[in-house]
């Protein structure tokens, strides 16, 4: 017992010793010190460190996918001389924030920077460096406890980001994104540690859009990466134009692995397409291979309307290329100033920074020299034996390109803010009040011991202003102020590029005020002075409205002139509005015009010939009246009652003067006097030719022996008949005015372009009434006096009567359908043509002869030569 209880207690002793060998043993290990990473991460220690992942590097190697041997992380080929420039950006925040006294006193910020080359496996890798904290990371698992790490600053690609973005996120890293701006990034449940400090892509592609439609262009080409940037920017800006009604020609998608195949079919669709202005949503690296093609086929005169992802876009700056882009239209987040951050840039040199493994590509790339024993795989020209030497006496202050221009250096300006971001939201951690704090227990944090999630609730509440006083905040999806710049592409008298901001978009200002364009200092491609046009068809021009094409887009259409009586005063009217009743299209159809007041008046000329014959025509009767006055006791005169005669000569002027009555404009009175009168008197004139017609009949009878007719001779039998039949029509008239009477009107519609002033009738059957009663009175008249027209009488004049109601019928007959078919002045004019005729027919019939006789053969007017005609 003793022994096995000795024994055991051996094992025991032996396993403590081995478990504290172990942790001492491991906690010694040289991976548990941050270092650089196969020298493509570079570390500065400091009590906290912010991590930093930048894409200094273009990498043109496919990857070998055989998986026949286990496969190499991919080297950086290419670097990038404008993204080192971002890492500066962050290396001036720090060395600020480091100096400043009132922010994160007595705590130094270190950082880890490491290259991504744009590949999302190197991103993660790099990720992962900065949270395990050692170069073969275990997740889950921090070797460095002493430097907790801050947050991350990066990536630029959306494409690198969103990784990172997932991976930082199951740790509760804040990071802050200085040019991703795809729109997944805003999903708080996928990404809940994103943030950024250029907007997302909901704004960018409202901006181009918004910019597209300012200049009318309606008709637009469409190009995008295979990738979330790409796809989710160009939906968005494909969504606005079409809800601004503009169309899409085409839409494209580029892919990542630049196949020839691909851009060949993309530039054969733009060669093809008649739309000017091509919207490109996609990184600098996929554009590049597009753009030599395009330029390779010489297609020329397109507008280009570049993504943030295309910004600096150093590789067409200084070769052959501008030619195709001079005229693009750049859309940026704002600018901003770093004030001391040129100066930073020109005392940039390989001996004050010995540590940094970038800074001798960044020097070979800028003065084109060669360091000795430098891989020659991440520089970007080859080694000659042309190549120059670095010397290190070359000097930054000198360069005129550029790659030292602050205020071109937008996403520097970006990295700067982001920095700052997470400075301030240190800061606020650090100043927290014990039993104050925002945690359960209202505890604080521990600014050397605090967990990722504590930060991150600071970082989501930070709000400053930098130092030129611009203001730093991030809404409830991470997004900061959304303001962008909109740059035009020119060309300088030396021949290079320049970005020209010729305009801006700011989201906080009111509709109509957030965006501005200065026109006048836009660079055109091609030398052109005015706005290109990007159309399906050519704009409708007032008068006309489109009509769009069956299975086309809205944009295509044909243009159709407004029909009479709609117009259009607006370009590219989708419809002709109808002109008001009482206007008209003019010939163009582009504005309404009042109509033509039409009635017959007496200065137009038809108006004032027939006033002129009806008083001519009044005065025939009256001067006859008064041939008869004179010749009254003529044998001619006194047959067949000349009292009758009288009142027949006086109602024939009546009759003729009536018509006057018609011309002139409408109104109440005239339109109730115009009808009833005409009605009156001429039944009044019917009237008196059938009482002398029943005379001659009776007259012939009486003559008769044992006739008793001969009581019925005398005047009261045709004074009463006269009375009678006139009073009648007095009664038919009375009613039509007490019932419905004429009325005035504006008749719009009957002719076109014109407003009729006529009288409507009001009882259209009172009006034919009165014309059905005096047709009447004349075909019982025409009827009478046939029938005895061949009585042996002297004084017989039947014939003349059945003349002149033949000329009367025959005029109202032929006046009914004229008047039906007839409108406006005209329909005027008929009637008082009828009115003259037929009353010139019972002048000419009834009274011409018997005026002959008395005038030209008074030898006839006797009564022996009466008699013997009589008799005979």
């Amino acid at each position: 017992i003793k022994f096995l209880l000795h024994h055991y207690r051996m094992q025991y002793l032996i396993l403590l010793f081995l478990l504290m060998f172990a942790l001492v043993s491991g906690t010694a290990q040289p991976g548990c010190t941050l270092h650089s990473l196969n020298a493509e991460g570079y570390i500065r220690d400091g009590d906290i460190i912010i991590g930093g992942i930048f894409p200094l590097y273009y990498n043109k190697m496919v990857p070998d996918v055989s998986f026949t041997e286990m496969p190499e992380l991919l080297h950086c080929e290419i670097f990038r001389f404008r993204h080192y420039q971002w890492l500066q950006g962050m290396m001036f925040a720090i060395e600020e924030i480091n100096q400043n006294r009132n922010l994160l006193p007595n705590i130094t910020l270190g950082f880890a920077i490491y290259a991504s080359c744009g590949l999302a496996e190197r991103a993660i890798k790099g990720s992962m460096w900065m949270v395990t904290g050692q170069e073969e990371a275990i997740p889950n698992y921090r070797c460095q406890k002493q430097f907790p790490l801050a947050a991350v600053i990066g990536d630029a690609p959306s494409s690198m980001s969103i990784p990172i973005a997932r991976l930082l996120g199951l740790y509760d890293y804040p990071q802050i994104s200085y040019a991703s701006t795809v729109e997944l990034l805003n999903d708080k449940h996928e990404f809940p540690s994103f943030f950024w400090t250029i907007p997302s892509d909901n704004f960018q592609s409202v901006v181009i859009a918004r910019l597209v439609m300012h200049f009318g262009w309606t008709w637009v080409g469409l190009l995008a990466e295979d990738s979330n940037y790409g796809q989710q920017g160009i939906r968005i800006v494909k969504e606005e134009i079409i809800k601004a009604r503009g169309c899409i020609a085409f839409s494209e998608t580029m892919s990542l692995l630049n196949s020839q195949e691909v851009i060949l079919h993309i530039v054969k669709v733009i060669k093809k397409s008649k739309a000017n202005v091509i919207v490109v949503f996609s990184n600098e690296a996929h554009v590049i291979p597009l753009m030599e093609e395009i330029v390779r086929q010489n297609v020329t005169g397109k507008v280009w309307i570049a993504s943030d992802g295309w910004y600096p876009l150093s590789v067409f700056s200084e070769n052959e290329q501008l030619k195709t882009l001079i005229g693009t239209f750049g859309v940026w987040s704002q600018k901003g100033e770093i004030p001391g951050f040129q100066e930073f840039l020109f005392n940039i040199h390989p001996s004050k920074s010995p540590d940094d493994i970038f800074i001798k590509h960044y020097w070979e790339d800028i003065f084109g020299c060669k360091w000795p024993n430098t891989n020659s795989n991440k520089t970007a020209n080859e080694t000659n034996k042309n190549t120059q030497l670095c010397s290190g006496t070359e000097k930054l202050q000198e360069m005129t390109i550029t790659s030292v221009d602050t205020p071109n250096l937008i996403i520097a300006y970006n990295v700067y803010n982001a920095v700052y971001a997470v400075a301030h939201a240190l800061h606020d951690l650090h100043s927290c009040r014990p039993g104050e704090g925002p945690f359960a227990n209202r505890i604080c944090a521990n600014i050397y011991a605090f967990e990722p999630w504590q930060l991150l609730h600071y970082v989501k509440n930070v709000h400053f202003r930098n130092k030129v006083g611009a203001e730093v905040f991030f809404d409830k999806n991470g997004n900061p102020p959304a303001v962008y710049d909109i740059l035009n592409w020119q060309l300088t008298p030396d021949g290079s590029m320049s970005f020209v901001k010729v305009g801006s978009f700011t989201f906080s200002a009111s509709k109509g005020q957030d965006l501005i364009i200065n026109e006048s200092a836009i660079m055109w491609n091609g030398g052109l002075k005015q706005i290109p046009r990007s159309v399906c068809s050519e704009s409708c021009p007032p008068g006309y409205r489109k009509a769009t094409c069956q299975g086309q887009p809205i944009c295509c259409f044909d243009c159709v002139m407004c029909s009479n009586g709609a117009v259009s005063n607006q370009t590219d009217s989708t419809e002709c509005t109808q002109c008001p009743d009482d206007h008209w299209s003019n010939d163009r159809r582009n504005i309404c015009i009042p109509k033509i007041i039409e009635f017959l008046s007496h200065e137009d000329p038809m108006g004032a010939i027939l006033a002129v014959i009806s008083v001519v025509c009044a005065i025939i009767p009256a001067m006859t009246f008064w041939i008869f006055i004179k010749y009254r006791h003529t044998p001619i005169v006194k047959a067949n009652n000349r009292e009758l005669s009288y009142l027949l000569l006086l109602a024939l002027v009546l009759c003729f003067l009536c018509s006057l009555v018609f011309i002139g404009e409408p109104s109440k009175w005239t339109c109730m006097l115009r009808q009833t009168a005409f009605g009156i008197i001429f039944a009044l004139c019917v009237s008196c030719v059938l009482a002398k017609t029943i005379m001659v009949v009776i007259a012939f009878n009486a003559t008769k022996p044992n006739s008793n007719l001969r009581k019925w001779v005398g005047p009261k039998l045709p004074n009463s008949i006269v009375l009678v039949c006139t009073v009648i029509q007095v009664i038919i008239c009375i009613i039509w005015l007490s019932s419905s009477p004429p009325s005035p009107e504006q008749n719009m519609k009957s002719q076109i372009g014109k407003i009729i002033i006529e009288c409507n009738e009001g009882s259209a059957i009172a009006f034919w009434c009165v014309l059905g009663y005096m047709g009447l009175l004349a075909i019982v008249s025409f009827i009478v006096a046939f029938l005895a027209r061949n009585l042996p009488d002297s004084f017989n004049e039947a014939k003349f009567i059945t003349f002149s109601m033949l000329v009367f019928v025959s005029v109202w007959l032929a006046f009914i359908p004229a008047y039906l078919s007839t409108k406006g002045k005209y329909m005027v004019a008929v009637e008082i043509f009828s009115i003259l005729a037929s009353s010139a027919g019972l002048l000419a019939c009834i009274f011409s002869p018997k005026c002959y006789i008395i005038l030209l053969r008074p030898d006839k007017n006797t009564k022996e030569y009466l008699m013997a005609k009589g008799a005979n």
